[in-house]
């Protein structure tokens, strides 16, 4: 559905939820409220209720308003990627180029969500472990891919590596947003890069397949 084709009411949800997207980095999803909100957007707490009638609907409708924007910004490009180790590298650095350019101020989303919910059961934590699970899945998929094409070694277990990506990823979330460290991005890339060139090497030697991994 394009902007011109939603209606009046659901481009002023679409714009709350891009706000209270961007706020529950900064103050949390716990720390997110509809009088909070009201002071960002400049509406109204009884405009606001006729759009979410709790502050449990309002924290899931944030979730997946994220999960969208996520979609968008990280998923969509990278999936254009060819199969294989190329478009494992451009899932990782689609992820790292959305906390570089701010897309949410307080970095990752789902990072931050994770750290905020983690010890609180309940609807919005299962939301924000069932993304983590789906994202973890892809990482995953993307690997075995990449074996199977041999690009990387068959013996390459597909859910460590995917775990390894995962803690690269989010340690330069964490540096940048924490310590304002611009330069953990570039050492998450040569991580990463470093990773998937000894699972490349190891297939290589197996297959005697000139295959290299990007620099």
């Amino acid at each position: 559905m394009t902007v011109e084709e939603l209606t009046k009411g659901e481009r002023t949800r679409a714009a709350i939820l891009r706000e209270a997207a961007r706020l529950a980095t900064v103050n949390g999803l716990e720390g997110l409220s509809i009088g909070g909100l009201a002071r960002a957007t400049a509406m109204s707490k009884s405009g606001l209720y006729a759009h979410f009638g709790s502050k449990l609907d309002l924290q899931l409708a944030t979730i997946e308003a994220a999960r969208e924007t996520f979609v968008a910004e990280v998923l969509r490009p990278a999936l254009r990627a060819p199969r294989g180790i190329e478009r494992l590298l451009a899932l990782c650095e689609a992820f790292l180029s959305h906390v570089e350019r701010g897309v949410f101020p307080g970095g990752c989303f789902f990072a931050a969500a994770a750290v905020d919910v983690g010890t609180r059961p309940g609807p919005v934590h299962d939301a924000i472990v069932a993304q983590r699970i789906d994202w973890l899945k892809l990482l995953e998929r993307l690997a075995r891919e990449a074996a199977e094409l041999r690009e990387l070694d068959t013996s390459t277990d597909p859910a460590q590596l995917a775990f390894e990506l995962q803690a690269m990823l989010v340690a330069a979330n964490t540096s940048f947003i924490l310590q304002a460290d611009a330069g953990a991005f570039e050492r998450a890339r040569s991580a990463i890069r470093g990773r998937l060139r000894v699972a490349e090497r190891a297939a290589r030697s197996r297959s005697g397949f000139p295959i290299e991994v990007a620099t």
